[in-house]
Order: structure tokens, then C-alpha cells, then sequence
């Protein structure tokens, strides 16, 4: 649904939420609430980020869109945050970069949201000093909202909101050099249903398998088994509405999960807004946050979710699967990423960028 895709174009927060001092291991200490806290710097005060893709403690990528109506860019760091680079393709003014998926500091995907030709994928294997248009929707009702790869970068998708009643899905098998709209036989009806371009993690990948989540006259999580070609559709336990649903999914391994969401009409009312799964396909309602959840991620044996609607924002963590979270900090922010290398990063609006 278009309206739930382009309403969501409040000023947002951006923050880095960098390596913590704990040594990485298997058995590292869970981070205590106490423990987090942001600190802010601004990165480009016309740009609101909502795409974020975190290779490593030292590299990151942003995405985002002009709040003055000039061009979207692309911000790339190599120094843990210290410098951001303007590494943006030509041509973006009315454009609005809503995902950024890297595979290292020098090759990335860059996802355009938006109605018809609005909606188009850029790629670069430079670092960003050179961008290829890889991909331009030509469906006037088709309105792409997020993509993931798969493990080894060669194979990915990308999810738009439903056309003629089925959520139309993109793929990839090159790596992002060319794309190819699948079939949608294995689609479950979804009329009245829609992705939330919120964080850029409507969609996620882990192992061989994919997920997407939607909101609207129903909130669901789609699993896919084969590619994308194939979707199962479950209840999330998270409530549906105009524009509430599910906005966020991470995972820990193809069969730990959480879902986060909520009601971008009643934004400090957190009930309900976080589900989970323990086998990649069964979803049950979590616990509930003080805030709405827009995306969430894994940090070592914890996992953190943040989300903010206007004045309207929190983070907060969680240290026993989703069961109960502790709400951490008032700032709130729209996408999240976690690497392997114990470092987490945030992005969102007002070109702000922290680190913890």
C-alpha cells in the first residue's frame, strides 16, 4: 500500500552504536542497560537515514532522503565514524534511498523507494566513486520497499507492496548486476496488506531462507524456503491497522527470530509490538516495549530494537530472547545493524550519527 510507504517521511535520527569494550566471544557478557548510551554528532542535517548496512566496527553505509527536497545520498565511513564520505550516484534529487545492503567497503546495493519508475536499484564495486543503475521498476502499481542478500552476496531479493493483490518480488543472482521480477504463483493473496519501508529490514535473509514482514488489513511474516519463489504467510501477533503492523525483522539463525512493530498513529504505545520464533516459521507475541519498534538486531546473547515517530522514540534491550525489554534511552532511531565483530550501529534522521 503506497499511503503506509510514504507516510513514513518523519524526521529521523542517526546514530553509530560502535564496538563495545567487552572482548568478542562466543560467551561474552550480555551488554547491561546501564551500559548503553548514545553519543550524537551530525553527519548532514538535510538527510533523513533510513538505510544502513554495517560491514564491521571500522565500515558502514547510510542511506536516506533530502528534507528540503534536494537530492538523497549515500554517506560511506572506513574509520568507525569518525569521517563520513559523500560517495552518492548522480541524479537523485526526488529520489529516496530507503536500503543499503554492502557486501564490504567497496561493493554495495542501494535501494530507491517509490511508485513506478521511482523505485530503482544502484550498484557500486568502487567504494561509491562510480554507481551503476542496475534496476528501474516499469509496473506503475509496483512500490519496492526493502532487499537482502543471501549469504556469499550473489543471490538476493527485493519485496514491493502487492500488485494485483500479491506482493511482487525481485531477484537477483549476479549479485546485484541485474535483476528479474519472479512469478507470483507462490504468493498467498495479500490484498490490503503492505511492506513499511521504515528501517530497510522489512525483508531479511538468514542461511537459505527469507522473510518479509506486512502490515495493513493484516500483519503477517512471509517465510520463503526456495528463493523467493515460494511463501508461507503467518499471523505475526502483532496488530494490524493502517499503519501499524510489522516493521523490522532480524535474526539470529534461520530459526531464532524477532519480529518488531507497532501503530505509527499511536507511537508511545509499545503493547504487543514484538513477536518472535524459535523455528523460523511459528511466530508468538513477546514482550512489550514502551515505544514503537521499527528494526532490531542481535548483539552478542542480547538483542536491541529502537524506533521513533516524531517527538515519540526509545531503545531498548533485551537479555532473555524477547521475553521482557528494558528500555535503555529515550533517543530513538529507525535502523539497525549488528556485526559479527561486536560493533552495533544505528542510522536515522537530522544527519545525526553516534556512537555508544
Amino acid at each position: 500500500m503506497r499511503t503506509l510507504s510514504k507516510t513514513l517521511t518523519v524526521p529521523l535520527y542517526a546514530v553509530a552504536l560502535v564496538a563495545l569494550t567487552v572482548p568478542v566471544a562466543a560467551a561474552a557478557p550480555r551488554p547491561a542497560p546501564a551500559d548503553l548510551e548514545w553519543s550524537v554528532q551530525t553527519v548532514d542535517a538535510d538527510q533523513s537515514f533510513r538505510g544502513l548496512d554495517a560491514v564491521d566496527r571500522d565500515t558502514a553505509w547510510v542511506t536516506g532522503a533530502s528534507l528540503s527536497g534536494g537530492p538523497a545520498k549515500v554517506y560511506r565511513t572506513g574509520d568507525a565514524g569518525a569521517t563520513w564520505q559523500d560517495v552518492s550516484p548522480p541524479g537523485r534529487t526526488g529520489l529516496n534511498f530507503r536500503d543499503v545492503e554492502a557486501e564490504d567497503d567497496r561493493t554495495a546495493s542501494v535501494l530507491a523507494i517509490g511508485e513506478g519508475e521511482a523505485s530503482r536499484i544502484y550498484r557500486t564495486t568502487d567504494g561509491g566513486a562510480t554507481w551503476t543503475e542496475t534496476f528501474r521498476n516499469t509496473e506503475p502499481t509496483a512500490f519496492y520497499n526493502c532487499m537482502d542478500f543471501y549469504p556469499g552476496g550473489k543471490q538476493g531479493l527485493a519485496v514491493s507492496d502487492p500488485v494485483d493483490g500479491r506482493f511482487r518480488v525481485l531477484a537477483t543472482a549476479d549479485g546485484g548486476r541485474s535483476w528479474q521480477v519472479l512469478p507470483d504463483a507462490g504468493m498467498p493473496d495479500s490484498t490490503g496488506e503492505a511492506n513499511f519501508s521504515a528501517s530497510g529490514d522489512c525483508l531479511t535473509v538468514s542461511g537459505r531462507d527469507a522473510w518479509f514482514g506486512s502490515g495493513g488489513a493484516r500483519s503477517r511474516i512471509f517465510h520463503s524456503t526456495d528463493r523467493g519463489l515460494t511463501w508461507t504467510a503467518t499471523d505475526s501477533g502483532i496488530p494490524a491497522g493502517e499503519a501499524a503492523g510489522v516493521f523490522g525483522l532480524a535474526f539470529a539463525n534461520p530459526n531464532q527470530g524477532v519480529a518488531v512493530g507497532g501503530d505509527f498513529a499511536a507511537p508511545a504505545n509499545g503493547v504487543d509490538a514484538t513477536s518472535t520464533t524459535r523455528d523460523g516459521d511459528s511466530w508468538s507475541s513477546a514482550g512489550d516495549l514502551t515505544h514503537l519498534g521499527e528494526d532490531a538486531a542481535y548483539l552478542r546473547r542480547s538483542t536491541v530494537v529502537v524506533g521513533e515517530s516524531g517527538a515519540v522514540g526509545g531503545s531498548s534491550v533485551s537479555t532473555d530472547g524477547g521475553r521482557t525489554w528494558t528500555r535503555f534511552s529515550d533517543v530513538g532511531f529507525h535502523t539497525l545493524d549488528c556485526t559479527r565483530d561486536g560493533s552495533c550501529w544505528a542510522a536515522g534522521g537530522r544527519g545525526r550519527v553516534g556512537t555508544l
